[in-house]
Order: structure tokens, then C-alpha cells, then sequence
């Protein structure tokens, strides 16, 4: 009986909120198709996806996600799967691989059509278009989140900056105005303190004129009484 769906570690590694929908989990490994001795089907594919590493770090994991999830699909006996291993390990351009895995399908599987290959074919590519369209949701919603969150951040950061700089205009006003005073206290006192300055000057002769008469007149006395 075919599987209905399976479950692959979550495509998002830090996320937090769908822990019980896309946490890591241990996949099954594949079952072995029974073999003969001198017909045998290779243990490991020649040809991978064709990644780059230095534009995307995330290729290679999430390459072998997709390749466990797809191998841990594989049911006991041959199907599609078989036949798209081999295939794709003799080369999936050479038309004799393809006879050759199906001739060796026969062997293992003598009812094997290709009819049932290209269904059971449909039926691993529905599976994978419902894992990708499974983790192209979160991986979206996640992207959402996070693009809402930084676009508030940076809204708030924004309308602080806006308010500092407002009061930096504010105390560069008052700074200005305050200079301005100083510059002006000289000017506006200066008339005030030329007429205490002479009104001084004038108490010192007045003190002086007076005293030097007075001390004229006790003089004469002394000298002509």
C-alpha cells in the first residue's frame, strides 16, 4: 500500500513556532529491491543537483532534505524509483539505461508496465509538491513575519530619530538665543554702568573739594587765631 504522505526536517532550522510541524526527525531508510547476483542495481546515484555553494549556503542541505524525503517514499519491490536511480546513474541521456533498468525491473517485478512506472512516478512528484508547498508556506509566512517586524522597527528607530533631531533643532535655537544674550548684556548695561561709574567719580571729587575747604578753613584757624 502506498504511502500517503511523509514528514522531512523543517527546511527553516531556527523555526521556533512550527516545532511540532517541522522539527527534525530521523528519516526511514530505503528498502533494498531484492538483487541477483549478476544483475544489480548501483548503490549510489553519479549524478547530483547542481549547486552553488558560494550564492546559497542552504543548497546542499536542502538538496539532501528533498533526496531523503524522496527516498524515504520508496516501498519493497521495484517501481520508480528503482528505475530512476538506476537511470540516473548510467545517465538519463542514454536511452539503453533506460531499457536496462527495465529489463532488470522485469526480472525482479514480471508484471512491471510502463504504465505503472510513469503512475508511480505522478505519484512522487504529488508527494514532493506537497512538501514544497508545505515549507513554501511557512518558509513565507516566516519571511512575512519578519518582513513586518523589521519594517516596524525600523519605524519606531525612524520616528526617534525624527524626535531626537527635533530637539537637537530645539536646543541648537535655544543655544543660539542664549549666545545672543551674552553678546548682548555688554551693550544694554553699558549706559547704566558709564552713569554709576561717574556718579562715583563725581562722589570722590565732591569728597574731595569739600574736604580739601574744610581743611583750608581749620588750616587759617590755626594759623591766624
Amino acid at each position: 500500500m502506498a504511502k500517503e504522505s511523509f514528514n522531512w526536517k523543517s527546511l527553516f532550522i531556527n523555526d521556533e513556532t512550527n516545532n511540532s510541524e517541522a522539527a527534525a526527525i530521523n528519516l526511514p531508510p530505503a528498502p533494498t529491491s531484492p538483487t541477483t547476483s549478476e544483475k544489480k542495481f548501483p548503490n549510489e546515484v553519479t549524478e547530483s543537483f547542481p549547486t552553488n555553494s558560494l550564492t546559497n549556503p542552504f543548497l546542499n542541505e536542502i538538496f539532501e532534505v528533498y533526496d531523503k524525503g524522496f527516498e524515504s517514499l520508496n516501498e519493497t519491490g521495484f517501481d520508480f524509483f528503482e528505475l530512476y536511480k538506476s537511470v540516473l546513474a548510467v545517465g538519463v541521456t542514454n536511452p539503453q539505461s533506460y531499457q536496462m533498468a527495465f529489463t532488470m525491473g522485469k526480472s525482479i517485478k514480471s508484471d512491471l508496465t510502463k504504465e505503472f512506472l510513469l503512475q508511480k512516478g505522478s505519484f512522487y512528484i504529488t508527494e514532493i509538491e506537497k512538501v514544497y508547498t508545505k515549507y513554501d508556506t511557512i518558509g513565507k509566512t516566516k519571511k512575512s513575519e519578519l518582513d513586518s517586524t523589521i519594517t516596524k522597527e525600523k519605524y519606531n528607530l525612524s520616528k526617534s530619530i525624527s524626535d531626537l533631531e527635533a530637539k537637537i533643532i530645539e536646543l541648537q535655537k535655544e543655544l543660539e538665543a542664549k549666545k545672543l544674550e551674552l553678546q548682548k548684556i555688554d551693550p544694554v548695561n553699558m549706559e547704566q554702568l558709564t552713569e554709576i561709574q561717574l556718579k562715583m567719580e563725581a562722589n570722590n571729587l565732591a569728597k574731595q573739594k569739600i574736604l580739601t575747604s574744610i581743611n583750608t578753613v581749620i588750616t587759617g584757624i590755626n594759623q591766624y587765631l
